[in-house]
């Protein structure tokens, strides 16, 4: 007895497990990527995910919110405006909410995105990073390991002083 042929797939070909750009797993239950798209919904649904924390302003193509309901997935928006310009801030009390649905482990497993799985992403696992005591030049380099030649001083000097209270 073979295997059901999955919708999009042609019968005789292999079911392809694309990961969307950026992924890696950051934690037991925890993910992070750059945006998922179609390409990748196969790959996703391997991971049984629970939710989503989605970091960006634009709202979630629909596409992709019909991905999550027929996957039972809960979307949880976040909208980050991209700063390219240095100085500019990042919103404190926005990382802090984020970090709340990261924590809550009946969330999990969770995918947390941006666009390109970097800055925003970035930002915000940095900050799960010091709430697990990681050193600051330990996170400096996991930031540093995905944003590549794109890394933002801004993005580092928000590590060094934001202030994560233990959860509790």
């Amino acid at each position: 007895m073979g295997r059901e042929i999955v919708e999009g797939e042609k019968e005789g070909e292999e079911l392809l497990f694309v990961p969307p750009l950026n992924f890696a797993m950051v934690d037991h239950g925890v993910f992070r990527s750059g945006f998922p798209d179609i390409t990748n919904f196969s790959f996703l649904e391997t991971l049984g995910l629970r939710s989503i924390l989605y970091l960006c302003p634009e709202p979630y193509p629909e596409s992709n919110e019909a991905f999550l309901r027929s996957n039972g997935i809960k979307l949880f928006h976040f909208g980050i405006e991209g700063c390219k310009e240095p100085f500019v801030n990042i919103p404190e009390e926005t990382v802090r909410e984020a970090l709340k649905v990261v924590l809550d482990v009946c969330n999990h497993p969770l995918l947390i995105h941006c666009k390109r799985g970097k800055h925003r992403t970035g930002c915000v696992v940095g900050c799960l990073r010091k709430l697990q005591r990681w050193c600051l030049s330990s996170v400096f380099d996991e930031y540093q390991r995905f944003a590549a030649a794109k890394a933002r001083v801004s993005d580092q000097r928000f590590f060094d002083k934001i202030c994560i209270p233990a959860p509790g």
